[in-house]
């Protein structure tokens, strides 16, 4: 399996070889996403068994018709050594290719959860579509809180130090609703064990803190046109850092930075207003799950593939 769990941090980022290079859909997509243009926020209080009330700041802002993104300079290339990493020296790195069709993946690395409760919700290695390779994660999720599912992993995250950067390949079946839904939450030990939760309202990526509903970007016109939409039916691959010493967060969907989806100490209108009332946030991350949950009624078929975490930042293909 091209699994290994090590606990030493790498020394340099690089172009990650766990994936090779450009998969293929089963289908007739390409394996790059065009980001799609993004909507019109609406107020969306989310039904949910946890706080989950967030209110679409309807003032006044720039048309929010085209995403903004910003691309960075901390991307590597090649590592200091002129050699390529590869999956083997990731501390997380899986593309569920070991793992029979129709099973959970690895067992001695993953964990099937659905915290609270249990609903409709169901996940398997599945071939219908695949980034790399023959198969992925297939995710069936249900509209409502308890028809959540997850992947999760401990052992990983713990030994990465402050910096953690992770990347992932998603490929929804449908767009991104109005409704605030998650696909990714790590635990946060300083926050009360609540979750750090990536995934989607107003049609666009965002970031939430389970503990007080703070959302990046804020979801005001300004903020929602400075974040990406992944479109359906193709695959996207998203990459984030949580620096847990500094309390910042980098994003980067298809090798390009987002603006929206940053928090770096410098206080931004529009975008990070509700994530810096905790002027102290700094995560203490124990867990990293993949998987879904909704909080206003949207269900989803969606796929996951080639996940790694690391020490330095992992690149896509």
């Amino acid at each position: 399996m091209n699994l290994s769990l090590q606990t030493a941090t790498l020394a340099a980022a690089a172009l990650l070889a766990c994936g090779g290079t450009s998969g293929t859909d089963t289908e007739t997509h390409t394996t790059t996403t065009a980001l799609t243009t993004t909507g019109t926020p609406t107020t969306t209080a989310d039904a949910t068994t946890t706080s989950d009330a967030t209110t679409t700041d309807t003032g006044t802002g720039p048309d929010p018709t085209t995403v903004t993104t910003t691309a960075t300079d901390s991307t590597d290339t090649t590592s200091t050594t002129g050699a390529a990493i590869t999956c083997a020296d990731l501390p997380l790195c899986e593309d569920f290719e070991d793992s029979p069709e129709g099973a959970p993946p690895d067992p001695a690395v993953w964990t099937v959860a659905a915290p609270n409760c249990m609903g409709t919700g169901k996940l398997a290695v599945a071939g219908d579509q695949a980034h790399s390779g023959a198969r992925s994660l297939r995710v069936d999720g249900g509209g409502g809180y308890c028809d959540h599912i997850f992947i999760a992993n401990t052992a990983a995250i713990t030994g990465l130090g402050d910096q953690i950067y992770g990347r992932f390949y998603l490929r929804l079946t449908d767009a991104l609703g109005q409704g605030h839904v998650t696909f990714l939450t790590l635990k946060d030990s300083a926050d009360g064990g609540k979750d750090l939760r990536m995934g989607g309202q107003s049609t666009i990526l965002m970031y939430n803190r389970e503990s007080d509903d703070a959302t990046l970007p804020a979801l005001s016109p300004a903020g929602i046109a400075m974040s990406a939409a992944p479109a359906p039916g193709q695959w996207t691959c998203i990459e984030f850092l949580i620096d847990e010493a500094a309390g910042h967060i980098t994003t980067w969907v298809d090798d390009v930075e987002v603006a929206g989806l940053r928090v770096d100490g410098e206080p931004t209108p529009d975008l990070d207003q509700q994530w810096l009332n905790k002027p102290d946030w700094k995560p203490q991350l124990e867990d990293i799950k993949f998987g879904w949950e909704s909080y206003a009624g949207q269900s989803m078929v969606l796929h996951f593939d080639d996940l790694a975490l690391a020490g330095a930042r992992i690149g896509c293909d």
